[in-house]
C-alpha cells in the first residue's frame, strides 16, 4: 500500500467487477476513498469485502435517474466532494443486424449512453476544481466489428461526449477524457454469449491483436488512474489501451 491518492475521493460506476473493480482496488490501495456502484447485491458485497473500509458499495442502476439522484446524495453525505469520476458502467450487446431486437437496442443505449450522460450530470456538482472524469469507451467504436453495431455506436457516442462535456466543464477546471480498452478478459463475454461464441470471439481478437493477447483489468486501471489524476494538461481526448489493435 502507498499514499499516492491519500485524501482523494472517487466514484466508479460499474465498480464491482472487471475494470471497475481493478480501478477501485488500485485507488484504495493508494489511500483513496472510493464509492463503487453495481446492480448485483452479491457482487457488490463481495467487492466491498475485498476492498475494505475505504470503499462503499452502493446498489445503483445508471439507467435510472432516481437511482442516480440517490447515488449523488449518498456521495455528498459520505465524501462531500470528488476528485475523480469513472463513468464505467456498461452492458455488452453482441448480435448481428437481423437478430437485434428493439429491447436489446434500448437496454444498451439506456445504460451505455443515457446512463453515462446523466451520471456526469448528477455528480458534476460534487467535482472539485482540478477533478478528472473518465468515460469508458471501447476499441469497438472505430473497428466495425460484425455483430457489435449497437454496442459500438453507443461507445462512439461516449467518445463524442468526452469532447463536448470537456468543453462544458473546463471553465470549472474539470477535465473529461475517454479511455478506449481493447480486448480485456473480464468474463463479460461468457455472460453475454454462448460459451462457444465467446471462445470463438476471443480467439479472433487474440489473433488480430498485434500483442496476441488480451489486456488485464489492472492494465486498464492504471491508465484510468493516469487520466483522472496525472494527465493534468489533457482534456477531450481518448486514451487507447488496446495492444495496438486499432493503431497498427
Amino acid at each position: 500500500m502507498n499514499d499516492e491518492y491519500d485524501g482523494k475521493n472517487a466514484v466508479i460506476t460499474g465498480g464491482s467487477s472487471g475494470i471497475g473493480l481493478a480501478t477501485a482496488k488500485l485507488l484504495v490501495d493508494a489511500g483513496a476513498r472510493v464509492v463503487i456502484t453495481g446492480r448485483s447485491r452479491a457482487t457488490l458485497d463481495a467487492a466491498a469485502k475485498e476492498l475494505g473500509d475505504n470503499a462503499t458499495a452502493v446498489m445503483s442502476d445508471v439507467s435510472s435517474l432516481s437511482d442516480l439522484d440517490g447515488l449523488a446524495a449518498r456521495v455528498r453525505d459520505e465524501l462531500g466532494t470528488l476528485d475523480a469520476l469513472f463513468v464505467n458502467a456498461g452492458v455488452t450487446t453482441a448480435a448481428p443486424l437481423e437478430s437485434t431486437t428493439e429491447e436489446m437496442f434500448d437496454t444498451s443505449f439506456a445504460v451505455n449512453v443515457k446512463g453515462a450522460f446523466f451520471t456526469v450530470q448528477k455528480l458534476a456538482p460534487l467535482l472539485r476544481t482540478g477533478a478528472g472524469v473518465v468515460l469508458t469507451t471501447s476499441a469497438a467504436n472505430v473497428m466495425g466489428l460484425a455483430g457489435t453495431s449497437v454496442y459500438a455506436a453507443g461507445k462512439a457516442a461516449l467518445r463524442s461526449m468526452a469532447r463536448t462535456l470537456s468543453g462544458e466543464l473546463l471553465p470549472r477546471g474539470i477535465r473529461v477524457n475517454a479511455i478506449s480498452p481493447g480486448p480485456v478478459d473480464t468474463g463479460t463475454l461468457e455472460r453475454t454469449m454462448t460459451e462457444e461464441a465467446a471462445e470463438r470471439f476471443k480467439a479472433e481478437r487474440v489473433a488480430d491483436n498485434p500483442m496476441h493477447r488480451f489486456g488485464t483489468p489492472e492494465e486498464i486501471a492504471g491508465a484510468m488512474a493516469f487520466l483522472a489524476f496525472d494527465a493534468t494538461y489533457t482534456t477531450g481526448s481518448e486514451f487507447v489501451v488496446d495492444g495496438g489493435s486499432t493503431q497498427l
